[in-house]
């Protein structure tokens, strides 16, 4: 009979899979002795996987330079790095090794870009994509950087008054850029997204405001709709009613010459994942380019946004199994050594899903449990599923500790959770480990962060000097 858990996972998912593979009876991630990493650096831990950064960089370039040859499309792609997903240094460091761009979205985020221009890291030639609403500071921010010569900062307009605040303080002519506010699924809580402006509305802002300005010159139509590139009927036509507006604006502003379609590619968040991108991107350039020569209006070119995408599949966090409580005849609670809402809040925020694995004892028989985080908040668990609570993992066993390791976390959860801050509960932030891999596939590792401790938490509260 199969009881065990290799068993399970045999039965249930193709395994192994490109980055998951067993040696030696542990979870290997990417080649990564996961269960080394727990014996060097113990327990809880999160990791960053640098490498897999510029893998999925490359891969988007590959899918889009693909297609362009296929369809003999006329312009470039740019990929932005929409840095909002994760501001940390050693992440923009990885991506900017692909000769990337970026996009920001705050104030801050423009004293990061002039960092990075300092080390050399990017140059003037780099496109600088400034999303959001934009208040007095960012403006400011935007405006320094253009005066100093980066031309190719293009802030996006969100709404009626940025044209007017950003020509107050950049001295000369600069790039513009539109965001459309799109029309959500009709399941959202609103019908039309808070960010841009609308369909119908941005042909007369031009006329109104751009048009007949000798300051502004508009660059880029920018589209993004909250539920990401899907290939569903709603994506589509969102797409198409996006490429109308590009297409009736050419017609009348000759500088118009990018479309940047933001981000949205899903990442991988189970075993069965399945999201066929190289198609995707194949059907959006191949729409791109049937909609503008029936127009006849020339192609633009096409910029990307991908956050979650570029850094979502390098991060990992691993947690050993403290204790198992019996509540009831059917519940089992396996109770983790740090806390769900502070090490990755959206699991319990948005009940968003991660690749969860045990890193040992694969080979022992499975029981079915639910994972519970040590705060004392009723909402610190884990859902497998939005409906279906229950998660498999080995027996717990005291006497064989149990860890186990959520994956493709690197988007989002440090800066919600708030790094280097105040936890719920005062539950310490973990260790935070680096891991590159060298041209020859050597693995190096180094501590980026150590686990806080009780004088940080205090010093933040009051009650330490």
């Amino acid at each position: 009979m199969n009881t065990k858990y290799i068993d399970l996972i045999d039965q249930s998912f193709h395994f192994p899979q490109d980055e998951f593979n067993l040696e030696d009876k542990n979870l290997q991630f990417h080649g990564v002795d996961l269960m080394e990493l727990v014996e060097e650096y113990g327990a809880p831990l999160k990791f960053t996987y640098l490498p897999q950064i510029s893998n999925n960089i490359q891969r988007a370039k590959t899918w889009f330079a693909e297609a362009f040859e296929k369809y003999n499309y006329k312009g470039n792609y740019n990929y932005c790095y929409c840095t909002k997903s994760s501001h940390f240094k050693h992440v923009l460091d990885e991506a900017l090794t692909n000769d990337i761009h970026i996009e920001t979205s705050s104030a801050f985020d423009i004293d990061i870009v002039k960092n990075l221009k300092k080390e050399g890291k990017i140059t003037d030639k780099t496109y600088v994509l400034s999303n959001g609403f934009k208040r007095e500071q960012y403006i400011t921010n935007i405006a320094e950087l253009i005066n100093s010569g980066h031309k190719n900062c293009i802030p996006i307009i969100d709404n009626y008054e940025e044209i007017d605040l950003l020509s107050e303080e950049i001295k000369g002519k600069f790039k513009v850029g539109i965001r459309i506010a799109s029309e959500e699924e009709p399941k959202f809580e609103f019908y039309t997204s808070r960010l841009g402006i609308g369909y119908k509305n941005i042909v007369p802002f031009y006329k109104n405001q751009i048009q007949n300005n000798k300051k502004v010159e508009l660059k880029m139509l920018h589209f993004f709709i909250n539920t990401g590139i899907r290939d569903n009927a709603y994506y589509w036509n969102e797409l198409t009613k996006c490429l109308k507006v590009y297409t009736a604006l050419k017609k009348i502003c000759p500088t118009l010459d990018s479309l940047n379609i933001g981000g949205g590619f899903p990442i991988k968040n189970s075993l069965a994942f399945d999201f066929d991108y190289a198609y995707m991107v194949d059907e959006i350039v191949n729409q791109i380019k049937t909609v503008c020569e029936e127009e006849e209006v020339d192609t633009p070119h096409i910029f990307t946004e991908f956050g979650s995408f570029t850094v979502g599949e390098s991060g990992g966090a691993i947690y050993k199994v403290l204790y198992q409580k019996q509540q009831n005849d059917r519940e089992k609670w396996n109770m983790i050594n740090s806390s769900f809402i502070t090490t990755l809040p959206d699991t319990w925020a948005i009940n968003k899903r991660f690749v969860m694995l045990p890193i040992n004892r694969w080979y022992d028989s499975y029981e079915r449990v639910l994972l519970g985080g040590l705060t004392c908040d009723s909402d610190d668990y884990y859902n497998s599923e939005q409906h279906v609570n229950a998660i498999y993992l080995p027996k717990y066993n005291k006497e064989k500790p149990l860890y186990i390791g959520f994956f493709n976390t690197g988007a989002y959860q440090e800066t919600i959770g708030g790094f280097g801050g105040l936890q719920h509960c005062l539950i310490p932030s973990p260790k935070h480990i680096l891991i590159q891999r060298d041209e020859e596939g050597n693995i190096s590792k180094q501590i980026f962060s150590e686990q806080q401790k009780s004088e940080d938490l205090l010093k933040i509260l009051g009650y330490a000097n």
